[in-house]
């Protein structure tokens, strides 16, 4: 298993049934930023071209997947998704891929968009991905 490089764009990927929020580190890896949502439609297959596009644009050394874990912190259907979409992108682009759990993400988001008083301009979903994401940043150092 090949570990994220110290240095080097990180990107988050939060994976959701409706939007995929993804967030990227800077190049050294202290600050993450919301940077995207991406939408799936009920039914159809996960939108890997849509991932894979902003991965080659962005060109990050390594990703980093949440895990919605359940009140146990037990992986149940919506993790083994997003282990699926993690496994789905690193079998397409060989970028080391690192799990986090990300439950409650979104709801301390939200909580600090009211605190704050700002929007999401980039969605709440690409906003988890960045609260998750400065999480694994601030655990990695």
């Amino acid at each position: 298993m090949a570990v994220i490089p110290p240095s080097g764009r990180v990107m988050a990927l939060d994976w959701g049934t409706s939007r995929i929020g993804v967030a990227i580190s800077d190049e050294t890896q202290l600050v993450a930023t919301p940077l995207v949502t991406v939408r799936r439609r009920t039914g159809r297959r996960l939108p890997l071209r849509d991932l894979l596009d902003v991965i080659d644009r962005e060109s990050p050394v390594g990703l980093v997947v949440g895990l919605p874990l359940d009140d146990n912190g037990l992986e149940g259907p919506a993790a083994i998704a997003a282990r699926d979409m993690g496994g789905s992108v690193s079998a397409r682009r060989p970028l080391p891929v690192e799990w986090i759990d990300e439950s409650f993400t979104t709801a301390d988001t939200l909580r600090t968009l009211r605190e704050t008083g700002t929007g999401a301009s980039l969605g709440v979903d690409a906003s988890a991905a960045a609260t998750m994401l400065q999480h694994w940043l601030n655990g990695r150092r």
